[in-house]
């Protein structure tokens, strides 16, 4: 075994551990811990194809930005288990057979698929210099017609936000 091999196989079993983690913990904030080392893992598999771009984006906004929002909101509603809903038999039962319909599409999807992934070389697509590239010369116009829109956004938030606090400073 090679030690992409090696690698590809820690980190796809660490991938699949730690989700099944997710679902199985009682914990909200273990669930949170480890949806992140769930996307560490999935970021692992993006650098090893070569797609680090990709592996950055995910751990940032994903583990990073979302993640942190999540923690936030569980803290927030303080989840207790005098608090958590009963479980319903009839919801079980239907996760139940929606995830075994999707174990056997997963199974049916490797069965007929004639690519293995391990034996190709790697390539330079995914590599952030080729998307800098691609994005500054063919995409250029849109790129910069998306980011005025952002900036746009963003100024309509903050405007937003003043006149809300404008208006409430006025009725105390």
């Amino acid at each position: 075994m090679s030690t992409y091999e090696i690698l590809f196989w820690f980190l796809t079993v660490m991938a699949l551990s730690c989700a099944l983690g997710v679902i199985l913990s009682r914990n909200p904030v273990n669930s949170v811990l480890f949806l992140i080392a769930t996307f560490f893992a999935i970021s692992g598999h993006y650098v090893l194809m070569n797609a680090q771009f990709l592996a950055i984006v995910n751990i940032i906004v994903y583990a990073g930005a979302i993640m942190v929002l999540f923690l936030f909101v569980i803290m927030l509603m303080n989840l207790n288990a005098d608090t958590e809903p009963q479980k319903n038999r009839l919801v079980q039962f239907a996760g139940v057979i929606s995830g075994g319909a999707l174990f056997l599409v997963v199974l049916a999807a490797l069965r007929t698929s004639s690519v293995n992934m391990l034996e190709q070389s790697p390539t330079d697509i995914g590599l952030i210099k080729n998307l800098g590239k691609t994005l500054f010369t063919q995409f250029v116009l849109p790129f910069e017609i998306s980011s005025v829109l952002f900036l746009s956004a963003m100024i309509g938030a903050v405007v937003i936000g003043k006149k809300e606090e404008a208006v409430s400073e006025v009725k105390q």
